[in-house]
């Protein structure tokens, strides 16, 4: 059992990834509701006390999984507020392993800066492709993974630790994967034009983020 949902996550993973390379719309819908359970079973297999906050947060992204697959505005929408949802839920199992005394003032202030600015720059070439609701909508979502991505930088500080450095690269792998996402939705006419690498960095994301709450766990 204990490789029984590697192994469908791997091999989910790999024909989801080559039908979005194909631009195979079936076969992404179909494979795509099986790669967060397939990890959340991993995780609670291998986890001898498995986090809540994780299990919530992979939930959440899974939700926003199906969600997204359905093309609709409403859908879309729905969508984002559950990885919100996951975003904060990762936040708050982060903080668990921070130790804030000795995480330095301007790490705290450049890493915001960082990030706000980093958004800002992306969905300023969002302005015309998007309605005022929508176009803020989607930028406080953006700022709320740019605060998941501090609070891992703020644990690698904490912990110095290989499991640490996997979490956060695969939290900045998720910022990336967001970013590009709104491109390939929302603005077809730039380099973004297909959800592969949409998909092979969100599943990189989420694959990194567990494997370091696995090595936590492992001690």
């Amino acid at each position: 059992m204990i490789f029984f949902f590697p192994a469908v996550f791997v091999v989910s993973a790999l024909v989801h990834l080559y039908a979005s390379l194909k631009q195979n719309n079936l076969l992404r819908t179909v494979t795509k509701p099986f790669l967060l359970p397939s990890l959340l079973g991993w995780y609670c297999t291998v986890c001898p006390e498995p986090l809540g906050l994780v299990i919530a947060a992979l939930l959440a992204s899974w939700i926003g999984d199906v969600l997204l697959v359905l093309k609709s505005s409403k859908c879309f929408a729905l969508g984002g507020f559950s990885f919100t949802v996951s975003h904060i839920c990762f936040i708050s199992a982060y903080v668990s392993f921070v130790d804030f005394s000795v995480i330095p003032l301007w790490a705290v202030v450049l890493c915001a800066v960082f990030y706000f600015t980093v958004s800002l720059l992306v969905f300023r070439g969002l302005k015309d492709s998007l309605s005022g609701i929508l176009f803020y909508s989607m930028l406080g979502y953006l700022l709320v993974n740019g605060a998941m991505n501090c609070f891992a930088l703020y644990q690698l500080i904490s912990q110095a630790n290989t499991a640490a450095l996997i979490t956060f690269i695969g939290a900045l792998l998720f910022f990336v994967s967001d970013s590009m996402l709104f491109y390939v939705r929302f603005k077809q006419d730039t380099v973004f034009k297909s959800h592969f690498p949409v998909m092979l960095t969100y599943i990189a994301a989420e694959f990194l983020i567990v494997c370091g709450f696995i090595l936590h766990a492992a001690g």
